[in-house]
């Protein structure tokens, strides 16, 4: 019934459209409607929830589900593959598309992908998966081959290796009428953080692109924003000089990082929700930094100065007009139940191209 009245639709807007003067160049074209994804992080008890409250946004949805251990085994994480998280999300006209990280290292990886007979196994065992259950596809966020950023030969090796992978792999899935996704690292002519990603056979071979657009600073690093406007407008220029903007879904933090001062040691995860009511319980005045146009404050705990920079629905309202200005109306939310409520309005306003911080350009 409901492609029946899509279909009327359609034809009717075809023929109002006939009757209409054609545009001319000198027009300005419309925006698209932003589309958002978003990670559901299974040790999150409301993340589901939070999908089903917010259903008229989101596109898809990818339960963080499993983890490929070898190439003809992948583990499932608690909750994987509960027909009640499925069929609810279906229900609410969501994508179901679960994600799939890696646990084995960058030479594994190299031997696995480079070999064709285990290579092959790998496929058949993410397309028994993928069949397994009513997805609607697979995201593959295979991080840790990307590590050895230092040795330019295993770089390579990888690098040719996923290409071939993501061939096979979306081969098969397209055949079973399913999305191919994966998630990579942000790369730009300034700043390579995922060289083992090759855009530019990605953005043929993929469904969609999940640029992972936050750690600028991470959790190892000293206390910084975990991204800014500057960034997006480098990371995108490369992007989409590569990709097809329809196809890239910019990923947007709903985290941060609350660091010890002078401490090398790994910084505490925050989420947005838990930065804010810490802000609110230590007292600390509201921030927004001006150059990277995120939030952050500082506290004292135990004798220790600490500093929290995150990331919220203000900031990343200040970020949203550069991917406008670079033609990508997708995003992908890392992740849900971190957000402040906040943020679903900011989505859901008409992209417009502004000026954001293009101090980079």
């Amino acid at each position: 019934m409901i492609s029946r009245r899509v279909a009327v639709l359609a034809t009717a807007l075809a023929l109002a459209g006939s009757l209409l003067p054609a545009a001319t160049a000198a027009e300005p074209r419309v925006p698209a409607k932003r589309t958002v994804s978003a990670w559901l992080p299974y040790w999150e008890p409301g993340a589901y929830r939070d999908a089903l409250a917010h259903a008229d946004q989101l596109h898809t949805v990818s339960p963080f589900w499993y983890e490929t251990t070898a190439a003809d085994r992948v583990t499932a994480h608690p909750g994987a593959g509960d027909r009640a998280v499925i069929d609810g999300l279906h229900r609410a006209g969501i994508k179901v598309v679960p994600t799939v990280t890696e646990s084995l290292d960058a030479a594994a990886m190299a031997r696995l992908m480079g070999d064709p007979k285990t290579r092959a196994t790998h496929v058949d065992t993410l397309v028994r998966l993928a069949t397994a259950h009513p997805y609607d596809g697979l995201d593959l966020d295979y991080e840790r081959m990307n590590e050895p950023a230092a040795d330019p030969a295993l770089v390579e090796r990888v690098r040719t290796g996923f290409n071939t992978l993501t061939t096979e792999l979306c081969d098969r899935l397209h055949a079973l009428r399913k999305e191919c996704v994966a998630a990579v690292f942000p790369r730009s002519a300034t700043r390579d953080d995922g060289p083992v990603h090759d855009y530019a056979h990605l953005g043929r071979t993929l469904d969609r692109l999940r640029i992972m657009g936050y750690n600028l600073h991470n959790a190892l690093d000293a206390p910084g924003p975990l991204s800014s406007p500057a960034w997006y407008a480098d990371v995108l220029r490369y992007a989409t000089a590569r990709v097809p903007a329809r196809k890239i879904e910019m990923g947007i933090p709903a985290y941060g990082w609350d660091h010890k001062v002078a401490d090398p040691a790994r910084a505490t995860h925050r989420t947005s929700r838990e930065a804010e009511a810490l802000r609110r319980r230590v007292g600390a005045p509201y921030a927004l930094d001006p150059v990277s146009r995120t939030p952050h404050f500082t506290y004292t705990e135990g004798g220790r100065q600490r500093e929290v920079w995150y990331q919220d629905a203000r900031g990343i309202a200040a970020h949203l007009p550069v991917l406008a200005r670079y033609g990508v109306t997708g995003t992908a939310l890392w992740a849900l139940d971190f957000e402040e409520p906040g943020l679903w309005p900011v989505l859901a306003a008409a992209p417009t191209p502004g000026a954001g911080n293009m101090s980079s350009r």
